[in-house]
């Protein structure tokens, strides 16, 4: 069994003009082609989140170098400009999406960018792209009530298994945050595996319901790429963001203790 650490890489936009909201998260088509040809040429194999979940938990043998390519919110770009390249590598890929988001009869709007329809959703599915959960409406999943949580995570999980003819049984959180009533919720929905951020390899000590992914990013260069897709200087690269992500954590700590003392003064 492979439980030396894998890289996930989070993707979201693949674009030439992104909308200014996702610029920064968003990589040009050609940057992406280069990126996946590094994986093919360094011997990587891409497998699916619930191919890495159902290896880790059962002890199945993994690929020598195993890699994942996920991507986010489920943007127009996936389809036009991401499939493709997939297809011409022969990789799977898992695809998280908004379902509130994706064009057609469960839209609810506030999507960032162009976004997938439910079709082109299916054409991805049928391609090999694993589709995963990722919330109805994008939000701060554990800054809500339990209520408006069970319904982010049950809604999502139902309009795909509707949609696509199979329930998901991955899910990645809006924005990478979660606490311990979140994966919870996550598990208690039916769900198998749920990817974080946390800039750093996936590890199997980290548990199925908080793996680790990499931001792959529109500045992120080529020779950036290969370095920590190989497991080299990662802490390095993502230095900055790291220390952000504990920053946010310490205020989104003190909001949720803020309002569980509201709830018990009124």
């Amino acid at each position: 069994m492979t439980t030396r650490p894998v890289p996930i890489l989070m993707y979201h936009a693949i674009a030439d003009a992104p909308a200014a909201a996702t610029h920064a998260l968003s990589v040009a088509p050609a940057a992406f082609a280069e990126q996946l040809s590094v994986l093919a040429e360094r011997g990587f194999t891409p497998v699916t989140t619930a191919a890495l979940g159902a290896a880790w938990r059962s002890g199945a043998r993994l690929p020598r170098r195993p890699v994942l390519i996920t991507f986010d919110d489920g943007y127009a770009g996936v389809h036009r400009h991401a499939l493709p390249v997939l297809a011409q590598h022969g990789f799977p890929a898992t695809l998280f999406v908004s379902t509130g988001w994706i064009r057609g009869a469960h839209d609810t709007g506030g999507a960032l960018d162009a976004m997938l329809d439910w079709a082109q959703t299916r054409e991805l599915a049928a391609a090999g792209t694993e589709i995963g959960g990722h919330s109805h409406t994008h939000p701060q999943l554990d800054q809500l009530p339990h209520e408006a949580l069970q319904f982010e995570i049950d809604r999502c999980r139902e309009i795909i298994r509707d949609e696509l003819g199979a329930a998901p049984t991955s899910f990645a959180y809006p924005y990478g945050y979660s606490d311990r009533r979140v994966r919870a919720g996550v598990r208690a929905a039916g769900f198998a595996q749920s990817l974080a951020v946390g800039n750093d390899l996936a590890r199997r000590r980290h548990g199925p319901y908080a793996l680790r992914r990499l931001t792959v990013r529109r500045t992120t260069g080529i020779e950036q790429f290969a370095r920590v897709v190989e497991g080299r200087s990662v802490r390095r690269a993502y230095a900055g963001e790291r220390a952000l992500t504990r920053g946010y954590a310490v205020v989104r700590r003190a909001k949720q203790v803020r309002r569980r003392v509201d709830r018990i003064r009124g």
